[in-house]
């Protein structure tokens, strides 16, 4: 299967020159009434943390993608329609996008990040004990905004949907801390697509399938938008693996090769690893041998010269056009296109 240019795609949104650029097109054409009450809610949940979150940690909402409050709104629409969504629609994107901030204070703690999102992360300013803290705060926060959108029995499911999916992404971040790269190049492929399913896809497809279901779609239905934002989410964070290695610092806004200095195995890194060979540079400095920076470097420079990112890429483009596929069960829309061009912008951005 091939995908069209991203100039030329058909539906009523055309992707634009960036993912930025896309994104900004669906929430202020789109979703602009639904993301102004996004914003009053998110204020509304952030209040009670007034005392501990300065300016700037409430800055780390302002400055994301809100991808998964997107899906989510989105994907009710679908069913939906035009109008006003439900108050517990958009309080439910406003607990997922708490979630998702949980995970990022609590993942620069875990790499000892020291900026997030252009600003200086929560545990640099504050110390490793106070984030890890304020990361458990979001969570909470979150878990007690999505309990407040809840309005029937039947909806009560949904709470535990939430928290099984929290429970998943911690367990797919402590697997990736005990990834092992002595493992066979099969082992090593199937760990990591375990890996970003719960640490990644799992949100996206909570986001979609929580969003059909609120506004009373079928069973049927929100389990489908939950398969496509799973295939969505994998394609991203694929993607994201493989901007590591081969976008420059000024465009990341952090190192390049940083998953190589960390000995994280991405899919990048497992494909030049394969290819390689067991004795290389890449492969040596991934099983734990020091390296200096000029080796590092060396060794960034060895995988992109390598077939690995043309290979993580195809990869992330078949999840990518597999998720389009979930979307065709559903009557055609604005807000369908838009799910559609947010799955192939997602391995179409610039490097």
């Amino acid at each position: 299967m091939r995908c069209a240019a991203p100039d030329t795609l058909p539906g009523r949104l055309r992707l634009s020159s960036g993912t930025g650029d896309a994104l900004d097109e669906i929430t202020g054409r789109l979703l602009a009434e639904d993301f102004a009450r996004y914003e009053v809610e998110l204020s509304r949940a952030l209040s009670p943390q007034a005392p501990y979150l300065g300016a700037e940690e409430q800055e780390l909402y302002r400055r994301g993608k809100r991808i998964r409050p997107m899906l989510l709104m989105l994907s009710a629409r679908m069913i939906a329609g035009d109008g006003p969504l439900p108050a517990k629609v958009i309080k439910a994107a406003v607990s997922l996008e708490m979630l998702h901030v949980a995970t990022l204070i609590h993942d620069d703690i875990i790499d000892d990040a020291m900026t997030r999102r252009g600003i200086a992360s929560v545990n640099a300013r504050h110390g490793t004990n106070a984030a890890i803290l304020l990361g458990d705060m979001q969570f909470v926060q979150a878990i007690r905004t999505f309990t407040d959108a809840i309005e029937t029995e039947t909806e009560m499911g949904l709470v535990k949907l939430v928290l099984d999916t929290a429970f998943r992404i911690c367990a797919g971040e402590l697997d990736e801390l005990r990834s092992d790269p002595g493992r066979d190049p099969v082992a090593q492929r199937e760990r990591y697509m375990e890996v970003i399913e719960r640490k990644t896809a799992i949100m996206f497809g909570l986001a979609c399938e929580t969003g059909v279901a609120l506004v009373e779609g079928r069973t049927g239905q929100s389990r489908r938008a939950g398969f496509y934002g799973r295939r969505v989410g994998r394609a991203f964070q694929i993607f994201d693996d493989l901007m590591d290695i081969l976008q420059a610092p000024e465009g990341s806004g952090k190192g390049r090769g940083t998953d190589l200095a960390r000995r994280t195995l991405s899919l990048p890194l497992i494909f030049a690893m394969e290819e390689l060979g067991p004795d290389h540079l890449v492969s040596r400095i991934l099983r734990g041998a020091e390296a200096t920076p000029a080796e590092l470097a060396q060794g960034v420079e060895a995988v992109i010269r390598s077939g690995a990112p043309a290979r993580a890429w195809a990869e992330a483009r078949l999840q990518a056009l597999d998720a389009e596929t979930y979307l065709r069960g559903f009557a055609e829309s604005p807000w369908r296109d838009a799910l559609r061009t947010i799955a192939l912008v997602t391995v179409n951005r610039a490097f």
